[in-house]
């Protein structure tokens, strides 16, 4: 009897397109394919947003491997007992994985190579999540990239990605018997006093299928207007892939040849499918940053900012996170955040600066805030966004960039849709007012009552951040 193939899958929730799932299928050995909820040592432990779309992802790739015949195998502990045990419960002589590049996992992953090494089991790893490995790119000197531009021009330089592989035919090749599986249900991913993420379904689909329908809708709908459109948060013209990337149900290469295939068809495309290529090479640069900066969600890559005085301001802090900072732009958005675990990346910059520059909190606690709220966030993305709005990352913008909370609003949402949306109490005001309701007359907004002044001035904040940065800048390095 023909001895079966492990894969574990981390993220990597998908059939397309994965490379350690087609290899395994190639070998015609019996496939029991794993997913392990780590524990201890690992990748930093997933925000209670991001527990949610994990729940309703697995689900869905388990419908979909269960269709083929081939069962997935749940367990819950640290991997580097739990992987090598599984291998020997299933009697696998080989197991599959796809590479993964946060620190923590890596250095796992590492363990266990070695410990399935020592069984006598052979491990077959691929490169499947990012188009490029941090450690791949080296400038001209051999040291890594820090700055967006060189990096983004060096990975271009490279050519095209590979095509995406299709997905092995799983008909049939799973195991005649596999590992018992714990129970998703008994993981306990999905709130349920309260159930604060009740709007989420009706806005996302977790699994593969959703991800590629996700795609589907942005190439026909959204695509031919992101240059112009990707900034304005009521326009929806951009993707939302983030976090069916983050969870891998598509891969980056998916994406890459799907956009640059529609501007290839319609060369009117060209300026809209390269823009939305440079934002996905943003995120290849992040893991390239968080492969150098390991530590990046904890300590500010430009030391100098170690200095700077942040502001202990729970009430503040309260404030910013429930979306009632008095200004509609910034608390709108972290409306959409709390609703739907997703935020648009305009508005993201515009609240993160407003938490960091005019309340002057330290970025870490807005990091820490979007890693539990976001569906999204990933272990190189989400901090180092925070960096770069918080002036102290490896290619960040400069700290004295302080956006105009009101002024951003009337720039990316004129008309007040996105505002109106998210706080339905200012929809009776007109274009103007409602990007500043307390300069209306007492009485003239609906449900005053509910929506606060400004929790601070903008022009006292900025002259309060600017002096502060100043003060840090002049210290020696």
């Amino acid at each position: 009897m023909t001895a079966p193939a492990l894969v574990w899958l981390r993220n990597d929730l998908r059939v397309s397109d994965n490379p350690a799932l087609a290899m395994a299928a190639a070998s015609q050995r019996p496939l029991i394919v794993l997913y392990v909820l780590e524990e201890g040592a690992g990748p930093r432990p997933l925000g209670a947003a991001a527990r949610w779309w994990l729940h309703h992802s697995l689900a869905a790739l388990g419908r979909q491997l269960a269709a083929a015949g081939v069962t997935l195998v749940l367990r819950r502990g640290d991997a580097r007992i739990v992987v090598p045990g599984v291998a020997t419960e299933a009697g696998a002589g080989e197991v599959f994985w796809n590479d993964r590049h946060e620190p923590g996992g890596a250095a796992v992953d590492r363990e266990i190579a070695s410990r399935l090494a020592a069984d006598g089991r052979k491990l077959t790893t691929a490169k499947a999540n990012l188009l490029v490995a941090p450690g791949e790119m080296r400038t001209g000197t051999g040291g890594s990239y820090r700055v967006y531009t060189p990096f983004a021009k060096a990975v271009r330089a490279l050519g095209q990605p590979r095509m995406p592989l299709a997905a092995p035919d799983l008909l049939g090749r799973g195991a005649a018997s596999t590992p018992a599986s714990d129970g998703l249900a008994d993981w306990d991913l999905l709130p349920t006093k309260p159930d604060w993420a009740r709007e989420f379904g009706p806005v996302w689909t977790p699994g593969e299928r959703g991800a590629r329908q996700r795609l589907d809708t942005f190439l026909s709908d959204g695509l031919a207007r992101y240059r112009d459109g990707r900034d304005l948060p009521a326009c929806g013209a951009v993707s939302m892939l983030s976090p069916h990337l983050r969870f891998g149900e598509i891969s980056p290469y998916q994406v890459w040849h799907a956009v640059a295939g529609a501007a290839a068809r319609n060369p009117a495309l060209d300026g809209d499918a390269d823009k939305y290529l440079a934002e996905l090479l943003w995120r290849e640069f992040c893991w390239h940053l968080l492969g150098n900066e390991a530590d990046i969600a904890t300590r500010n890559i430009q030391g100098k900012f170690d200095a700077f005085p942040w502001r202990e301001d729970a009430a503040a802090r309260a404030a910013w996170q429930a979306g009632r900072t008095g200004y509609p732009f910034v608390d709108a958005g972290l409306r959409q955040l709390w609703r739907t675990g997703w935020m648009h990346n305009r508005v993201r910059m515009v609240a993160a600066s407003f938490l960091v520059k005019h309340l002057m909190i330290d970025w870490r606690d807005g990091e820490r805030w979007f890693w539990d709220t976001l569906v999204d966030a990933d272990e190189a993305n989400n901090p180092a966004s925070w960096q770069w709005v918080a002036g102290s990352g490896a290619d960040a913008a400069p700290y004295f960039r302080i956006f105009n909370p009101v002024t951003q609003g009337e720039k990316f949402d004129p008309d007040g849709a996105y505002i109106r949306r998210w706080l339905p109490g200012l929809a009776g005001l007109g274009t103007r007012r409602v990007h500043r309701p307390w300069q209306e007359p007492a009485g003239l907004v609906v449900d005053a009552g509910a929506y606060p002044d400004p929790i601070v001035d903008h022009g006292l904040a900025r002259a309060r951040a600017l002096a502060a940065f100043a003060e840090i800048s002049r210290r020696p390095s």
